[in-house]
C-alpha cells in the first residue's frame, strides 16, 4: 500500500501527453475551479503506475492518508453523506467565523465551533451540492 502524505492536494487519474520536447500531464478543471490547485503555483506530483491499465497516473491528494481516496475522475455529486462521521482537518475559518475543511475534490465542509488546526470527528448533517455543514461529535 503506497503512503500518501496529508501534505498533498488532490487525488486524480491523468493522462501523460508528449508535447515537443517535454511531456505534460491533464489536470481536470475541477481541481483548479475548486481551489484545490492554482493556476501558476508549483506543484510536486506522485506517479504511480494504473492498476487498471499500462498507462502512468498521477496522484495527489489533500485529504488524510486514513480518508477514502477517490477512484476515478468521472465521479459526481457531493462525496459525503447525511449521517456520515468523519474525521476532518480543519484548515481555516470562513467569514461568519465557522471552521472549514475540504474533504476530495476539494469539497468543502462547515464545522462551527472549529478552528484552524483541529481535528475533529464530525457527524454531517446537511449535505448541497457544493458544500456540507457538520457538527462536531468530540
Amino acid at each position: 500500500m503506497t503512503e500518501i502524505p496529508s501534505s498533498l492536494r488532490a487525488l486524480f487519474t491523468a493522462h501523460i501527453h508528449q508535447h515537443g520536447d517535454s511531456y505534460v500531464l491533464e489536470v481536470p478543471s475541477s481541481e483548479i475551479n475548486s481551489g484545490t490547485l492554482e493556476l501558476g503555483d508549483k506543484y510536486r506530483v506522485a506517479l504511480l503506475e494504473s492498476s487498471t491499465t499500462r498507462n502512468t497516473t498521477a496522484e495527489t491528494t489533500k485529504t488524510r492518508p486514513d480518508a477514502q481516496p477517490i477512484q476515478s475522475d468521472e465521479q459526481s455529486g457531493p462525496p459525503v453523506e447525511e449521517g456520515e462521521i468523519r474525521d476532518l482537518t480543519i484548515e481555516t475559518v470562513g467569514d461568519k467565523g465557522d471552521g472549514i475543511a475540504k474533504v476530495e475534490r476539494g469539497y468543502v465542509v462547515i464545522v462551527p465551533d472549529a478552528r484552524p488546526g483541529d481535528e475533529p470527528t464530525v457527524k454531517i448533517e446537511n449535505v448541497q451540492e457544493n458544500v456540507a455543514f457538520a457538527k462536531i461529535l468530540d
